[in-house]
């Protein structure tokens, strides 16, 4: 079975494609990084539904999403965003944890699988 890599660099690949699933890399914000919860949220859900089609799929086919927060009181924050974004009827397994991201302007990190 053949492996694609979307988006190489030297260090991850920010989607790779083994089969029928597509695994993403965790993405943060590039526009709005530094911004509000909110925005890096709005920002990163374009990056991954960007990717997605891409390696052929798209968000109605989520399998599992991972997300960091930096604070976890930003908890409905971020899923007001999502929650206007996931396809109903087709919200994958997910879990949502507090942690430290790679810079202080990184607020939140979401990576997903996905069938193809």
């Amino acid at each position: 079975m053949s492996i694609t890599r979307i988006g190489t660099g030297p260090r991850m690949s920010a989607a790779v494609v083994h089969g029928d699933t597509v695994y993403l890399a965790g993405q943060v914000a590039v526009a709005a990084k530094g911004a509000s919860v909110t925005d890096q949220t709005r920002d990163i859900l374009g990056i991954i539904d960007s990717l997605l089609a891409q390696a052929g799929t798209d968000k109605t086919k989520l399998l599992s999403a991972s997300i960091w927060l930096t604070d976890m009181s930003t908890f409905g924050e971020m899923n007001a965003v999502w929650d206007g974004w996931v396809a109903p009827g087709c919200t994958p397994a997910r879990a949502t944890v507090e942690a430290k991201l790679a810079t202080p302007e990184y607020k939140v990190e979401i990576a997903v699988i996905a069938a193809r």
